[in-house]
């Protein structure tokens, strides 16, 4: 008896089969920086109609949750996530994971491969993106903006891998230029605007049809505000950016400080490079610690 094709390609009229799919992941999955009435309308909800020709065969379930790390997919949003059995899984997270104070890559590591691992295991198709570089879009001086580039690369090369290895649909998100066109960040330099989230939507998409997925017409366009001002960028910085680093700064700088401290004495030293050999050490420990694939 012949299996059922999987429903990205059902041959059968559309409204027959419901596509269920399912983000996880954090602020950027949520949606944040893409208004929506109360709420958020992100790349997901952008991407979601697009992936079938009858929108409405589409379920879109969205359990991303702003500040998430990666220990919480396993936590909470995994066991909701298997109860759905999605067709299609997003698995975007790590930022904050190296904007704290206890980062630990192994960690991150073993979160993100447990749950790519259990999505695949029930069918779904996975999507996962490497996330550009907080420092750089925040601006943020060298002393203080490299550890947390060295951060973020190591989390970005467990994506690398852990997708290669469970065979998901890859976006280099972090490759994309997001300081060229400040109309792809909203006004508070961390997150997508309205035409950054559906730039990833686009782009998602085209990954997918490029794999042979059938879908819908690519995600229209949305009406985006113009972008922030230089005067807006400020205003969110005196307003709600000033509260977002008192939230950060209790966890975050006091470490970030004693980072900045130990980067300073190794460039003075010309030891800088023995700082980024540490963290590709352990990058490669935590992946090697790793289950085998499956």
């Amino acid at each position: 008896m012949t299996a059922p094709a999987h429903p990205l390609a059902d041959p059968r009229p559309a409204r027959l089969t419901e596509l269920r799919f399912v983000a996880l992941g954090d602020s950027l999955t949520e949606g944040v920086g893409s208004p929506d009435g109360t709420g958020w309308r992100g790349w997901t909800a952008l991407l979601a109609p697009a992936l079938a020709a009858d929108p409405a065969r589409v379920s879109h379930h969205n359990l991303a949750v702003s500040g998430a790390l990666a220990a919480d997919l396993t936590r909470t949003q995994l066991p909701a996530a298997l109860a759905l059995r999605p067709d299609l899984a997003a698995v975007v997270i790590g930022g904050n994971d190296t904007l704290r104070a206890g980062f630990d890559i192994a960690r991150t590591a073993a979160a993100l491969d447990a749950t790519l691992r259990a999505l695949a295991g029930q069918g779904a198709v996975l999507l996962t993106a490497c996330l550009p570089d907080p420092g750089v879009l925040l601006g943020l001086p060298g002393p203080l903006a490299r550890p947390l580039a060295r951060r973020m690369v190591a989390v970005n090369e467990v994506v690398h891998a852990l997708s290669a290895r469970h065979g998901a649909v890859h976006l280099h998100l972090a490759d994309l230029d997001w300081l060229a066109d400040r109309a792809l960040l909203s006004a508070d330099r961390l997150h997508p605007s309205p035409a950054g989230h559906l730039l990833i939507a686009r782009r998602f998409h085209a990954l997918l049809a490029t794999a042979g997925h059938e879908l819908g017409q690519a995600p229209a366009a949305v009406c985006a505000p113009p972008p922030p001002s230089r005067a807006a960028d400020l205003w969110w910085l005196a307003t709600r950016g000033t509260a977002w680093l008192a939230r950060r700064s209790v966890d975050l700088l006091p470490g970030l400080l004693g980072l900045a401290a130990a980067e300073l004495r190794h460039r003075g030293r010309g030891t800088a490079a023995t700082l980024d050999a540490r963290a590709h050490t352990a990058t490669a420990a935590a992946l090697a610690a790793l289950p085998p694939p499956p």
